[in-house]
């Protein structure tokens, strides 16, 4: 079955930095559940259904895609490129999580249609706030649960 009462997928590889998001999350209430991904090869098969998530992978539209751009097997900027290349994910809010301040990843993830990035190392109300913006891509998360 699939999951559609997913609200973020967090994609990082970092347990400290997997810390502070789910704070900040916690922290702004911003979502019922997080699902937590630690590697590029394991995030495409959850994303697109493959594997072994093919019958448990997305719903069709978590609220957003917090996405380390540095991971194991296949980084994020080839993760955003098969997101913004399929029908079903193409419009999934996704933002870049980077500690590299390389001006080529930004380009790159702009072009790609990335929502926005946020550049780590940070401190935690820094990242707190910058986590809190994406109730402005539509995501629905600062609506009432019925």
């Amino acid at each position: 079955m699939i999951d559609s009462a997913l609200d973020i997928i967090l994609l990082d590889d970092n347990a400290a930095d997997i810390e502070m998001a789910l704070q900040a999350l916690q922290e702004h209430n911003l979502a019922k559940r997080v699902k937590i991904l630690r590697d590029g090869g394991e995030a495409i098969n959850y994303i697109f259904r493959q594997g072994e998530y093919s019958d448990s992978g997305i719903g069709d539209h978590p609220a957003v895609i917090l996405l380390e751009l540095k991971l194991p097997n296949i980084d994020g900027l080839d993760i955003l490129k098969k997101i913004r290349a399929n029908e079903r994910t193409k419009k999934i809010p996704v933002v870049l999580l980077t500690s590299s301040g390389e001006e080529a990843n930004r380009i790159e993830g702009y072009a790609l249609a990335v929502n926005s990035f946020i550049t780590k190392p940070i401190e935690f109300d820094k990242f707190a706030k910058a986590i809190a913006q994406i109730r402005l891509y539509g995501t629905g998360l600062d609506e009432p649960s019925h």
